[in-house]
């Protein structure tokens, strides 16, 4: 089975998810920019939500997950929950 490890920042509203991609994409680290940002608990890890398969996350996150080269950043990607940063860490077939 495929897994994948990545982290995420959660937040309210497209312009915000926006804002933050751009501080990270000119130079800031990305898991200090969660720690301070993120509204989900995974913040206090700079937004690592560890390994998982797929079906294991809400769809749209899935489908960035397991199709968006490692280490890129992605987003905003718009869930149930807010709009999300993702960057996925690793990925093994």
């Amino acid at each position: 089975m495929t897994t994948a490890s990545a982290r995420h920042i959660l937040v309210e509203t497209e312009d915000e998810c926006n804002a933050l991609k751009d501080r990270i994409n000119a130079g800031e680290d990305f898991a200090d920019v969660a720690k301070e940002h993120s509204s989900c608990p995974s913040k206090a890890q700079g937004g690592d939500l560890g390994q998982f398969g797929p079906g294991m996350m809400v769809k749209e996150f899935d489908e960035v997950v397991f199709s968006a080269p490692v280490s890129s950043l992605q987003g905003p990607v718009k869930t149930q929950f807010g709009y999300h940063l993702l960057e996925v860490t690793s990925r093994e077939d």
